[in-house]
């Protein structure tokens, strides 16, 4: 049970996919001008990227391994989660039209989000139970979720300061973006695996 903690809060505040691995920057720079719509995106990634981690890893173990076929890995496991993608988005379709317009193209943009396919490939290589992929795939969103919404507060705040003509947008957010995986980088030495 000691491993399972120390993946989850070592995924959440160490091995962040975006801030140490910088994973998924498109829909976390994106995404990140307001709190209602990042945290939106941020509970879909969650459930996009524990979903896939625990179809990802059975596929692996019961199809992929049993016929020797793991170097089609990669391919199976974008087509998994592009399903589980389109699942999530006809459902906010279905029930929140309006959370569908707010998250506009970066919604589909999950399909092809790095951490994503990253969080399924790691368990792999890892060598994860199910136990531990579910606990790094939720671990994994947790910390994208903890990480666009410091970003979008920042952002918002940004919104109310005097920030130079050339800064605004993208370079500022690049520079938060920084110095937030700095602060993060912190984090390490309080966990070992």
């Amino acid at each position: 049970m000691e491993k399972v903690i120390v993946i989850f809060f070592s995924v959440v505040l160490i091995n962040n996919f975006i801030l140490s691995r910088f994973l998924g920057l498109c829909p976390f720079l994106g995404v990140s001008k307001e709190s209602k719509a990042a945290l939106s995106m941020g509970i879909a990634v969650t459930f996009v990227m524990t979903m896939a981690s625990l179809v990802t890893w059975f596929f692996f173990h019961f199809f992929l391994v049993p016929y020797q076929l793991e170097f089609l890995q990669t391919i199976v496991f974008i087509l998994v989660i592009a399903t589980f993608v389109q699942f999530v988005e006809m459902v906010i379709a279905k029930t929140s039209p309006l959370l569908q317009e707010a998250l506009g193209i970066y919604l589909p943009l999950i399909t092809t989000n790095c951490a994503v396919l990253g969080v399924s490939l790691l368990n792999v290589k890892e060598g994860y139970n199910l136990l531990e992929t579910l606990v790094n795939g939720f671990g994994g969103g947790v910390g994208f979720t903890m990480a666009i919404l410091i970003m979008a507060s920042i952002r918002e705040r940004l919104e109310l300061c005097d920030v130079p003509q050339c800064m605004r947008g993208f370079p500022i957010a690049f520079v938060i973006t920084s110095m937030m995986a700095f602060a993060f980088f912190g984090f390490q030495g309080f966990f070992s695996k």
